[in-house]
């Protein structure tokens, strides 16, 4: 797996050798149900206007949901505006090694404070992700898809994998191998380096028989409205009125419950005089 990964891997910033922790630990939030062809550029950007938490803290939290373009579910934006402002008030700016400090960060979750602790300090966590999920279900279940969520046996699984020694080049190994080979829907068997060992692959590649997988449905749905009124509220430095909102759904039942909901989630401030904007600083 490792030799794989030293010759097929892909060339990506995060994993370049001067690396920061800052410049990991965007990167993991951006990732999170978004293709690397499209976090890659905002990364640049990102980390070129905030190379350091410091700098993001200093900003109001409208300015890093406008960073974030188009990378959609910007409530990650906010998460991370507050990471960053926890790691200058309780760690002096400096992102902290240890996956409890991590795992303590607003928006933190098992996977991502592994993921830091592995990638950026090179500390030996399981780090298991959809594509890791996916490759380790294969290889050692027999079985085309894992389950929804994560489970206990899963996760025991993953450490008992672990190598004792180079355990973060192992995860970003099998992570890398789930997203170029063993991919959900057209896995290319014939170039698999354990293709010889894979379970899935000697039982005849069974089809999943599990609960029925969701697909991730767009068009006419809520979330295509709330990117429609956030593409409206980044477009201006400055509060826009009622009315753009209003022109940019037609349906208005569904479009004030969109505006609504972003409302609720702390992503759109309403003000006074019938205007929306990002939001800025509290207190």
């Amino acid at each position: 797996m490792i030799s794989w990964y030293a010759t097929q891997s892909r060339d990506l910033p995060w994993r370049a050798p001067d690396r920061t922790p800052w410049g990991v630990l965007v990167s993991e939030i951006m990732l999170q149900q978004t293709p690397v062809a499209r976090v890659e550029p905002v990364w640049h950007q990102w980390m070129q206007r905030w190379p350091e938490p410091a700098n993001l803290a200093k900003e109001e939290p409208g300015e890093a949901i406008r960073a974030w373009g188009r990378l959609g579910y910007p409530r990650r934006a906010l998460r991370l505006h507050a990471a960053a402002q926890t790691i200058v008030d309780r760690h002096r700016g400096i992102v902290p090694s240890s996956y409890d400090e991590l795992i303590d960060l607003p928006g933190i979750g098992e996977y991502t404070a592994a993921a830091v602790a592995s990638f950026a300090f090179g500390q030996r966590h399981a780090v298991l992700d959809t594509n890791v999920r996916r490759v380790l279900v294969r290889a050692v279940g027999g079985e085309q898809y894992p389950p929804n969520a994560a489970t206990v046996a899963e996760r025991r699984l993953a450490e008992q994998l672990l190598p004792e020694e180079g355990a973060p080049l192992w995860s970003v190994a099998v992570m890398e191998l789930g997203a170029l080979v063993c991919t959900a829907r057209s896995p290319r068997c014939a170039v698999c380096p354990v293709a010889t060992t894979c379970a899935w692959r000697l039982e005849g590649f069974p089809e999943y028989d599990g609960p029925p997988r969701r697909g991730q449905a767009w068009a006419g749905t809520d979330r295509q409205v709330r990117g429609r009124l956030m593409a409206v509220l980044r477009e201006d430095q400055g509060p826009v009125p009622k009315a753009r909102l209003d022109a940019a759904w037609a349906d208005s039942v569904q479009r004030e419950r969109a505006l609504d909901g972003l409302v609720a989630d702390g992503l759109v401030e309403p003000l006074d005089d019938a205007r929306y904007r990002l939001p800025g600083r509290s207190g």
